[in-house]
């Protein structure tokens, strides 16, 4: 059977998320924080140091709301190994709690012909039992390459390129076990961790998750821009143009605009492995 478009605008019935302060902690350690400085990041790497009160990076909520509540829906069968992440936002209410529990609603906006595959779009909400307000936001399009052809094309993209060098360049390490602590959060795609699996979908070998490589920039911009204080992190956004390898280092150019930050990632040879990216954070 190939991809479902009728499945397009159904939405998956609500699911129950529940986390706490381990979880936190260990998606915390997962994009790779305390790994240059065990003592730097202890708000979001302890639950118990002297004089630091927990803290959640605010990128967790895609677990939340797209690995342990992504409902069931019915988009058709695919090769798995030809689908890659293409991008993803994420937008908060407010700083995540160390601990709770949200329901979440999946919905499939889009399925888009792009040629030499589908591009598949979905929004997850995640809302606090007995309140209308969203706690967490996110929407994600997935690439599956060869399940395209069946002729519909997806919305006009808007997007200026920013002029100039850079306004700031952030370092951004990923270390070689990275992808084998960041799959305990949720993600256990074996193309981040089988040999095998990775070459057939012709890699040389297992690369980052591409959420992966989205919490680590979250995670060296959250400190760089919003001082470190999740309550301060209001939405991120970009696009995944190559992939990342574990141990790969990254650099984060990033560009002052009135109302937000764009950035762009590249990694040591230059390639750009994370485009159009936009952060939004508030007034300290």
């Amino acid at each position: 059977m190939p991809l479902n478009l009728d499945a397009v605008g159904r939405s998956s019935e609500p699911r129950t998320v529940t986390w706490d302060s381990a979880d936190a902690l260990v998606y915390a350690l997962g994009v790779g924080a305390g790994q240059d400085d065990p003592l730097a990041e202890l708000a979001f790497t302890t639950e118990n140091s002297h004089g630091v009160d927990q803290a959640v990076l605010p990128t967790f909520g895609v677990i939340l709301n797209q690995f342990r509540g992504s409902g069931r829906l019915d988009i058709g069968t695919f090769n798995p190994a030809m689908l890659v992440h293409a991008e993803q936002s994420v937008e908060l209410a407010g700083a995540l709690p160390t601990s709770g529990t949200i329901e979440v609603v999946s919905t499939l906006t889009g399925m888009y012909d792009k040629g030499s595959g589908a591009l598949v779009v979905s929004e997850a909400v995640g809302t606090v039992p007995g309140s209308d307000t969203p706690l967490v936001t996110t929407r994600s399009s997935m690439f599956i390459r060869g399940e395209g052809g069946f002729g519909i094309p997806g919305p006009k993209e808007e997007w200026t390129q920013p002029e100039g060098d850079a306004d700031v360049v952030l370092r951004a390490a990923t270390r070689p076990d990275q992808a084998l602590l960041y799959r305990l959060s949720g993600d256990r795609n074996p193309l981040h961790s089988d040999p095998a699996f990775a070459a057939r979908a012709g890699f040389p070998k297992p690369i980052l998750h591409g959420m992966c490589t989205y919490g680590v920039v979250g995670r060296v911009l959250l400190h760089a821009l919003a001082g470190g204080d999740p309550s301060r992190f209001t939405s991120m956004s970009g696009r995944f143009s190559k992939p990342v390898f574990p141990g790969d280092e990254l650099a984060v150019h990033v560009w002052q605009q009135a109302d937000d930050h764009v950035f762009r990632v590249l990694n040591a040879a230059g390639d750009v492995v994370l485009d159009r990216g936009r952060l939004v954070v508030s007034a300290a």
